[in-house]
């Protein structure tokens, strides 16, 4: 049997939808949810989903894509996709991302993801963000992807794609590991940087303030959605 106390934390973490039932009280019937992932990662894309979920859609257990194991996450995945009533994708490379920096390149992912969903959404809940130039009704929720479902599904969504995408850079180029860690600042992929150095994969502005160091396990760059 289940401590009451670990029953108590399981259930608060997982995604539930208050939010899309106030909202739909209120008339908004096509809620997006919003969320990003590979912000702080080293290499790689930043990839931002919008996903409508039905308002009967089964999804039991959904929770924010870095609670899941790969395989669970993966199921998730297929099913959000079968049952949800639209999902896109917004994309931002290595060059985007130094150009404007990771905080606008995640912003523009996440706009270009609720643009392409057609029609649009009456109303977007965005994780921990608010987005500019959509001209949608939206609202910014504080670790919405623990809290939302609609938001923890497009973490999911989101994460697969980009975990998808790094097993594809890592088959055009095996010397950093990108399948394992998915580009970020694990050891194994700091020595490969001290033997390789970047590659174009690689964002140029992200650099550990002592690589050497780093490796030496002085310093850990690793982000909070850094699961693999």
């Amino acid at each position: 049997m289940v401590p009451a106390k670990s029953r108590s934390r399981s259930t608060q973490i997982l995604a539930r939808r208050t939010l899309e039932n106030q909202l739909r009280k209120q008339g908004f019937l096509r809620i997006a949810g919003v969320d990003e992932v590979g912000r702080g990662s080293l290499a790689g894309p930043v990839v931002a989903a919008a996903v409508i979920l039905g308002s009967i859609d089964r999804l039991t257990g959904l929770r924010d894509s870095k609670l899941l194991s790969p395989s669970v996450r993966s199921r998730f995945h297929d099913k959000i996709i079968g049952s949800c009533c639209g999902w896109a994708l917004g994309v931002r490379g290595p060059a985007d991302i130094d150009r404007l920096n990771v905080h606008r390149a995640s912003l523009e992912a996440m706009r270009d993801a609720v643009c392409s969903l057609s029609p649009l959404p009456d109303f977007v809940l965005v994780d921990a963000f608010r987005i500019p130039s959509i001209f949608v009704p939206q609202l910014g929720v504080v670790r919405g992807d623990r809290h939302c479902a609609a938001i923890a599904a497009a973490s999911i969504v989101a994460k697969v794609f980009r975990d998808n995408e790094m097993v594809k850079l890592a088959q055009l180029d095996d010397r950093y590991g990108f399948a394992r860690h998915k580009g970020y600042a694990t050891p194994q992929h700091l020595a490969a940087l001290a033997r390789h150095g970047y590659s174009t994969a690689h964002r140029s502005t992200f650099r550990p303030r002592s690589l050497f160091d780093t490796i030496k396990g002085r310093e850990t760059l690793v982000s909070d959605d850094a699961t693999v």
